[in-house]
């Protein structure tokens, strides 16, 4: 042996009696590795069982006092479309439970047909100017009529019967016909009930189709509604979504924002309609033409508003009428066929720091009963007042015994009551106040 090289051991042989190994399966060496590696891969595998085990039942125990669900293969692998926050799931719930619900107005009317022609005003002088002379002046002819599509809205039915509420400047036309489409693609020749004198609601009605069972039985189907909400406990910034016909093409179209404001009035025009609304929700949900009488929904998919206008010269700046105030429209359509409100037959403004000081009064609130624009006498002749004894330039400034303001208008405390009702108002008349006694009478529209 060298000096630098290493010395050979050698290991003795494992002999078998009665079997003749090959002989690289005799060497010791060889079986002492595999005893070492199986004895620790059966130590290994107890050990991350019994690990695996209590760190399983741990976090099962921890995470069931939180409750929280530990997810499956089955939950994480989605074939659908899965929302990724608890917010998202609630405005896809909350329009799924809607939609249903939600139709679409179509106004149609009959319109004139016009037809073009040329007439030659000089053709009695081709004499003189010779028959190559020609005066073509444009003229119009009307050619008969034709139904036309010329208008849209939104609207959601509210009882199973079909009853449906929309806007009243969406179904003003009292010549046009109205066609509601409702989500699942079927059309209903639709009547319009009432129309709300005061505010900018009204209710129209489908009729149900009738199904005849195997017996031969006839039955009416029912059509699926709205939740009504409670638009008293409204709360600023919560989540409101708007549903609507977009520009009167895009049906059912969603937008999501917030309450952005409350007790707001606003003077909205449109379909030949200006009014003054008191008490409407402001919201940044993007209401667009064709919105109008849509529902504007919280996050339980309850009917909180009814979309009525906007402000074109802002960015998603809305409103909505409070649903509390269509569910009075709502009762009195379904017990009595029309909408009733008490009448008091007075012509006022409404008296504020501004309006004394202009007018030389001597109260600062009040409903100051004055004359129209174009002469209308302060007080309806015939009517509630005029029989109790009101005259023009009094101040009205209790309602049964509610103060009247510019934030407490007299239009929205009148509401609050029924025609024939008795009522008592304190009134200011050269400089006294003195009560009087008022039987309201009833005002449609």
């Amino acid at each position: 042996m060298g000096l630098y090289d290493l010395p050979k051991i050698r290991w003795p042989r494992i002999k078998f009696s009665g079997i003749k190994l090959p002989k690289f399966l005799q060497n010791r060496v060889l079986w002492v590795a595999i005893l070492i590696i199986f004895v620790s891969s059966l130590f290994g595998f107890i050990a991350g069982l019994v690990s695996g085990s209590y760190f399983y039942l741990e976090t099962k125990d921890y995470l069931s006092k939180l409750n929280i669900d530990i997810p499956t293969v089955e939950k994480i692998i989605e074939k659908e479309y899965v929302p990724q926050t608890s917010q998202e799931e609630l405005i896809i719930r909350a329009v799924e439970k809607a939609s249903p619900a939600v139709v679409s107005i179509v106004i149609t009317k009959d319109v004139p047909i016009i037809e073009q022609y040329f007439y030659n005003p000089f053709q009695e002088f081709d004499q003189f100017f010779g028959q190559d002379f020609e005066f073509q002046v444009p003229q119009y002819r009307q050619m008969g009529t034709e139904k036309k599509e010329v208008g849209g809205g939104t609207g959601f039915i509210v009882s199973k019967d079909g009853l449906v509420l929309t806007n009243k400047h969406v179904v003003l036309d009292t010549e046009a016909d109205y066609t509601i489409f409702t989500n699942d693609g079927n059309k209903y020749p639709a009547k319009v009930l009432a129309r709300d004198p005061l505010q900018d609601l009204a209710v129209l009605k489908i009729e149900q189709e009738k199904i005849v069972n195997e017996e031969g039985t006839f039955s009416l189907k029912f059509f699926p509604t709205v939740q009504l909400g409670d638009s008293d406990k409204i709360r600023i910034a919560q989540t409101a979504i708007a549903i609507g016909n977009a520009l009167g093409e895009f049906r059912n179209t969603v937008s999501v924002g917030t309450v952005s404001g409350l007790g707001r009035t606003i003077t909205a025009s449109g379909g030949g309609l200006v009014e003054t609304i008191e008490d409407v929700i402001q919201t940044d949900a993007a209401i667009n033409l064709g919105n109008s009488g849509g529902p504007l929904l919280n996050l339980q998919g309850e009917v909180i508003g009814i979309n009525t206008a906007m402000v074109q010269e802002a960015q998603n700046i809305g409103f909505a009428i409070p649903i509390n105030k269509a569910k009075r429209d709502i009762e009195q359509v379904s017990k009595l066929g029309k909408i009733v409100y008490p009448y008091l037959g007075i012509r006022y403004v409404l008296v504020n720091e501004q309006i004394k000081e202009e007018n030389d009064l001597q109260v600062a609130y009040g409903a100051w009963l004055i004359k129209g624009d174009r002469g209308e006498p302060a007080v309806t002749a015939g009517s509630a007042a005029e029989k109790a004894g009101l005259k023009e330039n009094d101040i009205i400034l209790e309602f049964n015994g509610e103060k009247i303001t510019a934030n407490n208008s007299l239009s929205k405390v009148i509401q609050e009551y029924n025609p024939g009702d008795k009522v008592v108002l304190k009134v200011f008349r050269d400089n006294k106040e003195l009560l009087t006694e008022v039987t309201l009478d009833e005002r449609t529209e």
